[in-house]
């Protein structure tokens, strides 16, 4: 790489204002999961943006050590709740590593990984499925007790191991309803979309067909429009914009066509990203109009609830729960109050806050697999302020969470259950159907 090569170029180039209203004083500090366990200001969102305002005018190039310290980041955007300043770090750091992607040659090991799964897997829903079916198949057919048994698992290159460890048992099937719409239980309220996204459609089927009870319970009619695409979240996080925003328009004609008055998802990091969709394409001519429109439909499941007069459930649950917030649904869309209002509206629910519940977990999208160590550090903090609350329930809100939460659990061997928060009063609701036992 020619490291006299200085400043940023081209298109996505962090916005220089948005970088000069940091005014350092450091409240950030505390709240960075990457500044917490290094003890770097470097790794820190202050010192991640001191190092985008040198780049940008010119004294440094984007080196080795400039990239190890931006790609370091986990994006969770905690910072951002507790910046007096406002200064929208999301967006600087995703237009920071455009620019990486752009100009910096990355390791093999990286480049292969964006390969086979930003642009190989991810937009393509056939491929998605295909790839969830050999997996499902490994994990059935004893090819994982096997592969386990004998170590083959450690011989794996660019730690494929590590995503194999942290794989989740897959379900029997992915999300895919008989109808493209469901109709409300009882009298009709709403017309909503539901976004299925892909990880929750493959690896989570079954809490999407929870979802979909749950908005039918609360008077909504449910439409799952075919061909909807991955959001493309995963990749603006990794500095890929061009197929972010490619997938943004797709999904956006595709969502069109519903006519509903509200999109419903039950995965925060989507949520985010179809939110930002009119950030995203502002400068498309054709496309800025409309993004802005389906972004201001878009609701999370537990904000959308709260603010329509939810069915409260009347199957008692008798259980201690603690919620884990999903970052991208405390910090990037502000919404912390609705799931803790829908769980204490579940009775025999006890919610037992933990510590530092809106710190990252350590999944951050595809952070788990690229940083691996220092996501299990992130990870081992987490665990211990949940085994601390004594609940054996866990309840969060994104599929990153649900997968590395319940790689915690196995890897500290804590006796506890993790789920979503659809799925708790999906179950809530089906203890009120059922008929009372005869003595």
């Amino acid at each position: 790489m020619d490291t006299e090569k200085r400043g940023f170029t081209g298109t996505d180039v962090p916005n220089y204002n948005e970088l000069l209203k940091c005014v350092k004083c450091g409240l950030c500090l505390g709240q960075c999961p990457t500044y917490r366990e290094l003890g770097v200001e470097t790794d820190s969102p202050r010192g991640r943006i001191h190092l985008m305002k040198v780049v940008s005018q010119g004294q440094l190039g984007i080196s080795d050590g400039f990239v190890k310290h931006i790609e370091m980041c986990l994006e969770c955007r905690a910072c951002e709740s507790v910046c007096p300043s406002g200064v929208r770090y999301g967006s600087l750091i995703e237009a920071t590593r455009t620019q990486i992607r752009r100009h910096h040659p990355s390791p093999l090991p990286t480049r292969f990984v964006r390969w086979a799964v930003l642009n190989g897997i991810f937009p393509s829903p056939g491929r998605l499925e295909l790839a969830t079916r050999l997996l499902r198949m490994y994990q059935r057919f004893g090819a994982r007790g096997f592969a386990r048994r004998f170590g083959l698992m450690r011989t794996l290159p660019w730690g494929l191991s590590d995503i194999e460890k942290m794989l989740p048992v897959l379900p029997d099937r992915s999300f895919r309803p008989d109808a493209e719409v469901t109709p409300a239980r009882g009298d009709k309220r709403h017309r909503v979309a539901f976004f299925s996204t892909c990880v929750m459609s493959l690896a989570f089927g079954p809490i999407n067909d929870a979802t979909v009870r749950v908005l039918a319970r609360n008077g909504c009619e449910v439409v799952v429009p075919r061909g909807q695409k991955c959001c493309g979240a995963i990749h603006a996080h990794a500095g890929d914009k061009e197929t972010a925003r490619q997938l943004a328009r797709h999904n956006i004609k595709v969502f069109e066509k519903a006519d509903v008055e509200a999109i419903v998802l039950n995965s925060a990091g989507c949520g985010a990203m179809l939110k930002e969709y009119g950030e995203l394409l502002k400068d498309d001519p054709n496309y800025a109009q409309r993004a802005k429109a389906l972004s201001a439909k878009v609701k999370d499941i537990s904000e959308f609830l709260a603010a329509s007069a939810v069915v409260l459930p009347v199957g008692e649950m008798k259980t201690r729960v603690t919620y884990q917030d999903p970052c991208h649904l405390a910090h990037a869309q502000g919404i912390k109050a609705q799931p803790r209002a829908l769980l204490r509206s579940i009775p025999g629910v006890e919610l037992v806050e933990m510590k530092n519940s809106d710190t990252c977990c350590g999944s951050a999208g595809i952070y788990s697999l690229t940083h691996h160590k220092l996501s299990m550090q992130v990870l081992d903090r987490k665990m211990m302020d949940i085994a601390a609350t004594g609940a054996p329930v866990i309840v969060t809100a994104n599929p990153g969470c649900l997968i590395q939460l319940m790689y915690g659990v196995q890897r500290t061997g804590l006796n506890a259950r993790v789920m979503h928060i659809v799925e708790l009063l999906d179950e809530a609701y089906n203890l009120a159907d059922k008929p009372p036992t005869t003595p």
